[in-house]
């Protein structure tokens, strides 16, 4: 792969102080609109799970068929993100982001007026696919146009969308529904997607070239059965636990998923070696970004799996309402939102490890924390700890982006962000599923010798020390991440626009 065709970046040393490097004027556009419409649809993506009780009395359908709504969109999200690597070196920003907004937006059109199940479904799936190519996008951009002393605070930003947006889904869907039905979730959504579409098509411009990149089917298809097939089975481990019949397909599903992961790489690997890969794994090889790697999917296991756990203790063991156990979760959310881009900038300042070990075992020390609920603990403290929760993982997301992305050359990045946002959402499927898991199965054998609110606090303390131990792992791989070298950041070339005809 030539250097001369990639999408560059800003040259500037690590020890460059900050502010030397402005950031483009149209850059900012750019970036602005990025971050506005990948917050629009993180936003999107966690809204539906409080609808589904609304959803399945309007279209007559189960729980276990009403879930695919959410199960479709994060099985789409994984198969289109490994592919993302080869569509942002085929084509320029422009009609990559013009693509994606459009299926957002007929998506979310569609599933505003969807007559039926089945066509909902499909307008989520157009959803995803337009989320799923945003966010890499989104990342690579910011790699490309961002001057090095100033890309901990782009990052911080696109932490804060990151943090935010999914966080307040469920809060944003409540008070729709409280004024109107479910449609009005999607309504809602529309213009927010309309003015980005808008601005975008007007004012983007495109950065670097492009490469006559070989798109290679078999590659996608067994993406589709390698990351489908994980995502479905790792969101399946409570059935898997459960045993039954449910349980043997999720295991031949998860089996499929490993099999088609090991031909999938196989794959790119041997295609690599032509440069004609469709997901080039050659950022795996680097140290700083495969350590920044597993250390951010520990925190996307930590944070989906605190975030799915925290509300059933609550409402379950401490008996509360479900407002008001949404209501607890809410400061941590907020302050992880304003804190990242002050971490970003700090980063910038700092390098790194000033950020990622403090903010590590504060992660861990919280979780280890919150494994000790039972049904006495008082709410405020619950808070108080999710609060030191989120500070951490501002303090963490943001620089370990930036390091991961920044430790590559510049032809890596938008390989290197499709790696990056597909072990996301396996690492947030692996954590969610696992959580519920052990919370299930420990509530359920505590629950035959003690009360229901002593056995569903039994649940909640030990997935959470599950997850506390996995925090465990990052810490210790933490400590090995370094500052990004300063050859790498010298090897990247500043920020090049060309406008569109």
């Amino acid at each position: 792969m030539s250097q001369n065709s990639t999408q560059g970046s800003a040259a500037a040393t690590a020890t460059s102080p900050v502010g030397v490097d402005a950031i483009p004027g149209p850059a900012k556009i750019v970036l602005t609109v990025l971050v506005f419409t990948a917050f629009v649809m993180l936003l999107n993506e966690t809204t539906l799970a409080v609808a589904l009780p609304s959803i399945m009395a309007d279209y007559s359908v189960t729980v276990t068929t009403a879930q695919w709504l959410i199960t479709g969109f994060m099985l789409t999200l994984a198969v289109v993100m490994p592919t993302t690597g080869w569509i942002l070196e085929r084509f320029t920003i422009r009609p990559v982001f013009i693509f994606a907004v459009s299926a957002f937006l007929v998506g979310t059109v569609l599933a505003s007026l969807a007559p039926s199940f089945v066509l909902l479904l499909v307008a989520r799936v157009a959803q995803a696919i337009g989320t799923a190519v945003t966010l890499p996008l989104l990342m690579t951009v910011a790699m490309a146009l961002v001057p090095v002393p100033r890309r901990g605070a782009i990052m911080g930003l696109i932490a804060m969308a990151l943090a935010v947006g999914p966080g307040l889904g469920p809060t944003v869907a409540g008070l729709i529904l409280s004024f109107t039905t479910w449609h009005g979730i999607f309504l809602s959504m529309m213009p927010l997607v309309a003015i980005a579409a808008i601005i975008g098509a007007a004012k983007l411009t495109n950065i670097g070239g492009t490469r006559s990149a070989p798109f290679d089917l078999l590659s996608v298809i067994l993406s589709v059965f390698a990351f489908g097939g994980l995502v479905y089975g790792l969101s399946s481990i409570g059935a898997i636990v459960e045993g039954g019949e449910t349980a043997r397909t999720a295991v031949i599903v998860l089996a499929v998923g490993v099999t088609g992961l090991g031909l999938f790489v196989w794959r790119q690997v041997a295609r690599g070696r032509k440069e004609r890969a469709l997901l080039d794994l050659r950022p795996l090889t680097v140290r700083n970004f495969t350590l920044s790697l597993i250390v951010v999917m520990c925190l996307m296991a930590a944070m989906l799996g605190v975030l799915n756990i925290l509300p059933l203790y609550l409402q379950g063991s401490l008996l509360v309402t479900a407002l008001l156990s949404g209501l607890a979760l809410l400061p941590g959310g907020l302050l992880e939102g304003v804190l990242s881009p002050v971490f970003g900038r700090l980063y910038d300042r700092h390098g790194p490890r000033p950020l990622i070990i403090p903010g590590m075992i504060a992660v861990t020390v919280s979780l280890f924390w919150l494994s000790t609920v039972d049904e006495n603990t008082g709410v405020w403290l619950v808070v108080t700890v999710h609060v030191i929760f989120s500070i951490g993982l501002a303090g963490l997301l943001s620089p370990l982006m930036t390091t991961a992305l920044g430790s590559l050359p510049s032809y890596l990045y938008s390989h290197g962000s499709a790696i990056l946002n597909t072990l996301q959402q396996l690492a947030g499927a692996a954590g969610t599923a696992t959580t519920i898991a052990v919370y299930s199965s420990v509530a359920a054998r505590t629950a035959h010798h003690a009360p229901e609110a002593v056995a569903l606090a039994d649940g909640a303390n030990s997935a959470l020390l599950a997850t506390a131990v996995t925090s465990v792992v990052a810490l210790v791989l933490s400590l090995f991440i370094t500052r990004i070298p300063s050859r790498v950041v010298a090897s990247n070339t500043g920020p090049h626009l060309t406008t569109h005809g």
